[in-house]
């Protein structure tokens, strides 16, 4: 199976633009695992069941092929991460709408200067923590695809160890334990990638924007 480290995270742009291919299915797996767990996790956290989640992500992603052709990049106007927030809104929304008397008793008018439907803000946790969940589960996702890049480019037992130390913040002593290395290699481990990570992650922040 080839893979295409170098395009493993692609530049928003450029995979944008590949995915108005829509028989382009190289591209179509790389925003499916770049994004699904955001879609997922801000779901749940909007108050959806799992497999309300799990349909959300579905239809994300439908909505992202149907609204891809006519979507122009231009994050001084409107960026990808805002776009994609809009369409996951209404996938949410539309679950509650699917609830047996849970419809909001308002008309589903469209709002002139957005186009974005009444029903969008009522499947939004309420104000200020739609801004912070969303902020929050983007993040999560920057960091895990960081962790993937970073598993592709050293040894298991160096990912073993940086996960066990950085991200799950256990004690050098713990993870020399758990992985049956000396404590001075963990150290040095971190030393190696922890810089090299910190970059991908800012890089990470910049391209999926």
């Amino acid at each position: 199976m080839g893979e295409r480290p170098k395009e493993f995270i692609p530049t928003r742009a450029s995979l944008l633009l590949r995915l108005k291919n829509l028989d382009d299915q190289d591209s179509w797996n790389d925003f499916f695992n770049i994004y699904w767990k955001l879609i997922y996790s801000v779901g749940l956290k909007a108050g959806l069941t799992e497999p309300e989640a799990q349909e959300v992500v579905q239809e994300t992603l439908i909505a992202v092929a149907k609204s891809i052709e006519n979507f122009q990049y231009d994050p001084a106007v409107c960026s990808f991460k805002s776009w994609l927030r809009v369409l996951v809104r209404r996938r949410i929304a539309d679950q509650f709408r699917k609830r047996p008397c849970q419809a909001p008793a308002i008309p589903f008018r469209q709002e002139e200067d957005t186009g974005t439907a009444l029903i969008d803000r009522i499947a939004d946790p309420a104000g200020s923590q739609a801004d912070l969940v969303w902020a929050e589960e983007w993040q999560k996702t920057l960091l895990d695809v960081a962790l993937e890049r970073l598993k592709r480019q050293v040894s298991a037992e160096q990912y073993q160890i940086f996960y066990l130390h950085v991200i799950k913040q256990l004690a050098p002593r713990e993870v020399a334990k758990a992985l049956d290395v000396n404590v001075g290699k963990v150290y040095l481990t971190k030393h190696r990638l922890l810089k090299s990570f910190q970059n991908s992650v800012k890089d990470l922040a910049l391209k999926l924007v």
